[in-house]
C-alpha cells in the first residue's frame, strides 16, 4: 500500500484541491487558528457537491483551547454529529479529556456511539494527555480507526520517536497518523523514521485577494498580522509533491 495523505482542508475550496492533488482524504475544519473548530453546514454540502469521491472527515470541536467541555459543549458536539450522520460524510474527528489529562471515555463513548457507522479519528487532544501509551490503549477499546498525532512535540519530526513507538505497539489494531509541520520536504524521512504510512497535512499557500479597492485600517480580526486581503488555501501542487 503506498502512502495516504489527509489534508487538513478549511473550506470547501481546499477541499476541491486536496482531491486534485491525489489525496485520500480531508479533515474539513473551520477556525485554523485555533487548531480547527466545526464548519457549517453549508460548507460541508458544498464540499460534497464539489468533489468527486474524496474521503471527508468533519471535526467536531465547538472552539478552540483546551479539551474540557462543558455539557453545553458537549450537547454541541452530539448535533454536529448528528448533522455529519444525515450527511453521510465518510467521518468524524474528535478528542475529549479529563481535567486530569486523561482520555474522557465514558464521553467519548457517547460521541462514538454518536457518531454509529462513520469513522472517528481522535485528533491531537492526545497530545497534550497525560499518559500517551494508557490513552492509546483506551482509543483502540473505543474502536476509534485512527489517531492523528505529532508525537506529542510542536511538530512530528520532534515527535518521531514517540510516533515510531505508538506505531509498534498500535499494530493493526489503530492507524496511527502523524501530523502536524508534515510537509513534502521531511515526508519521506517521517515515513521511513516511524513506520506510519497515513499522513496529515495542511499544503497550503497563499490566496490573494481580487479586492481592487482597499481599506488596511480597518482589519476585522483580532491578530495583528492578519490582512483581510490575503487568505489560505490547500494548493493541489503542494499536495501531489507528498505523494
Amino acid at each position: 500500500m503506498g502512502r495516504i495523505i489527509e489534508i487538513c482542508a478549511n473550506s470547501a475550496q481546499s477541499c476541491v484541491e486536496a482531491e486534485a492533488g491525489g489525496a485520500r482524504r480531508v479533515e474539513l475544519c473551520a477556525g485554523i487558528p485555533e487548531g480547527g473548530t466545526t464548519p457549517g453546514y453549508g460548507e460541508i454540502r458544498t464540499a460534497q457537491a464539489l468533489t468527486a469521491g474524496i474521503d471527508i472527515n468533519v471535526i467536531i470541536r465547538p472552539r478552540g483551547g483546551d479539551f474540557l467541555y462543558t455539557e453545553a459543549e458537549v450537547r454541541s458536539m452530539l448535533y454536529d454529529i448528528e448533522m455529519a450522520v444525515r450527511l453521510n460524510v465518510h467521518g468524524v474527528v474528535f478528542g475529549c479529556l479529563t481535567g486530569r489529562g486523561d482520555i474522557d471515555m465514558p464521553l467519548m463513548r457517547r460521541l462514538t456511539e454518536a457518531a454509529g457507522p462513520l469513522s472517528v479519528t481522535c485528533h491531537r487532544a492526545f497530545d497534550v494527555c497525560r499518559e500517551p501509551f494508557e490513552a492509546l490503549e483506551q482509543l483502540i477499546e473505543l474502536g476509534c480507526d485512527r489517531l492523528l498525532t505529532s508525537g506529542q512535540q510542536p511538530d512530528a519530526v520532534r515527535g518521531i520517536p514517540l510516533l515510531r513507538e505508538l506505531v509498534r505497539r498500535a499494530g493493526e489494531r489503530i492507524i496511527i497518523m502523524p501530523g502536524c509541520g508534515v510537509n513534502a520536504d521531511n515526508i519521506a524521512h517521517l515515513e521511513a523514521e516511524t513506520g506510519a504510512r497515513e499522513f496529515h497535512t495542511s499544503a497550503r499557500s497563499i490566496v490573494y485577494s481580487r479586492m481592487a479597492y482597499r481599506n488596511e485600517n480597518a482589519p476585522m480580526g483580532s491578530c495583528p498580522v492578519t490582512s483581510e486581503y490575503e487568505t489560505v488555501q490547500t494548493d493541489r501542487r503542494k499536495v501531489a509533491a507528498c505523494l
